[in-house]
């Protein structure tokens, strides 16, 4: 399972302790912060996949906590916390790029629907990016060129499977195609793998 990072922001701690608990119970990395300034701190230190943030906070609230994530990383996907009161907040809050809220009090079962479909979410963004990006291939070894962040031209060059890894955190196995491995017996290289086998896995 892909370990997913989750900023947990709420003033209240029982809610920081009793929510981050069940979401750590489900595998994912928590990390809690007591109020919207802290949260940007954090921001600015770590990188996370999802915010889940308290909308109604002394200071900062919850939508400065979202303006301020998407600032620092647009792919960031946040979720706002709201009681019934503030409803007409949470909605005003989807205009200004949130992906979801969750009206308090909140069901675990409830939260971790919400928390999947946006990580789902985040998911498809990130491979849909691949595809957008134009990218140099090395047409020897494969290799691509990663000029993200950087002045084009100058990015690093690193293996496909780790690109794609680190870009989608798509899980990468790799096998050999029938053909490949058919040039491999014909050269009398065993590599293990039944030809009839990997034809009918391609079909």
């Amino acid at each position: 399972m892909i370990k997913y990072s989750i900023l947990l922001v709420d003033d209240d701690p029982l809610i920081t302790a009793g929510t981050g608990s069940d979401l750590e119970e489900e595998g994912y990395v928590v990390t809690t912060a007591d109020s919207g300034e802290r949260a940007v701190e954090l921001l600015n230190q770590s990188s996370f996949d999802l915010v889940i943030t308290d909308l109604v906070m002394e200071a900062m609230n919850g939508v400065g906590v979202l303006k301020r994530s998407k600032e620092i990383n647009p792919e960031t996907m946040v979720i706002i916390l709201t009681g019934f009161g503030d409803m007409t907040s949470a909605i005003d809050s989807l205009r200004l790029d949130a992906d979801d809220y969750i009206l308090k009090p909140c069901e675990p079962e409830e939260m971790y629907f919400r928390v999947s479909r946006c990580l789902e979410k985040l998911e498809l963004k990130r491979k849909i990016k691949i595809y957008e990006d134009m990218l140099s291939v090395c047409g020897v070894c494969g290799k691509i060129k990663e000029d993200s962040g950087t002045e084009h031209g100058l990015g690093q060059w690193m293996s496909m499977e780790k690109y794609i890894h680190d870009k989608a955190k798509a899980k990468i196995s790799s096998t050999y195609c029938p053909a490949c491995a058919g040039e491999f017996n014909q050269l009398g290289i065993d590599i293990g793998v039944d030809i009839d086998d990997l034809e009918y896995i391609c079909k």
